[in-house]
């Protein structure tokens, strides 16, 4: 179904974006692909999170900060849509890893970005929420640097959905620690995602409950990221939500004019 942005910043309105169940089992089938077709992967992804942005707010024009841009699909997805888009990542490797130089990217910690309050159209971020060490302070970081009713996106994997232990995936049900031995045992080397270091569990609950307690936005929409609209509601049921709901996404109005 489509309906108008649901953006106050003056330019036309865009198509909804349209999550149905083929949307979705597409989406999920690309998974199985994430490791050896990257490429693939990651950039229907981009251009799949992008539309859901654009159905939002207005994207040409804006600009935006993308927050652990990573290899960069989806900053490029953002600039192909029109934005103005300037990535961030604390790790060298991550940005450099397909060689390819990319402007407006720089080295810097999810915790305390590099950019005036306010100064950011849309603050986005995808994934990286359950890597760093004090989650809401990324968050609370996120909101600083939107200017006053502007938008912020944020979606990340929760701890206890069937991924959320990433590729110790589904063993993290035991434990992290536990789930990461049995990892290693198995392949010889320990995961990348490290529980306690690199990734740390982050539930559906207190993204909910930091959001409708921070006085400085308005929730639009809280949802699960790779579900059909219909599903949604998944996300109002307390304890089956942190199972089902397999990665939030929170889109936030910054209050004020």
């Amino acid at each position: 179904m489509a309906s108008a942005a649901r953006g106050q910043d003056g330019l036309s309105p865009v198509p909804r974006h349209c999550a149905t169940l083929a949307r979705s089992v597409r989406l999920l089938a690309a998974f199985r692909r994430e490791r050896s077709e990257p490429e693939y992967f990651y950039s229907l992804m981009a251009r799949d999170t992008v539309a859901l942005l654009g159905s939002y707010t207005g994207l040409r024009g804006a600009a935006v900060i993308d927050v652990g841009t990573g290899f960069g699909f989806f900053a490029r997805a953002l600039t192909a849509a029109g934005a103005r888009c300037t990535g961030i990542d604390h790790d060298l490797g991550e940005l450099t890893a397909h060689n390819v130089r990319e402007p407006n990217r720089l080295v810097a910690s999810a915790l305390a970005l590099p950019f005036r309050t306010g100064s950011a159209d849309v603050c986005f971020s995808s994934n990286v929420l359950e890597h760093v060490p004090d989650p809401w302070r990324m968050a609370d970081e996120m909101v600083r640097v939107t200017r006053p009713g502007g938008t912020v996106f944020l979606s990340f994997t929760n701890w206890l959905s069937p991924w959320g232990g990433h590729e110790t995936s589904p063993w993290h049900y035991l434990g992290g620690d536990r789930a990461a031995r049995l990892y290693e045992r198995r392949n010889g080397r320990p995961p990348k995602n490290r529980y306690g270091h690199n990734l740390h569990p982050v539930s559906v609950s207190s993204a909910l409950a930091w959001a409708r307690g921070h006085k400085d936005v308005q929730v639009l929409d809280a949802l699960p990221r790779y579900h059909p609209r219909w599903a949604e509601g998944i996300v109002r049921v307390p304890g089956l939500r942190e199972i089902a709901t397999w990665n939030l996404v929170l889109v936030l109005r910054k209050n004020g004019s």
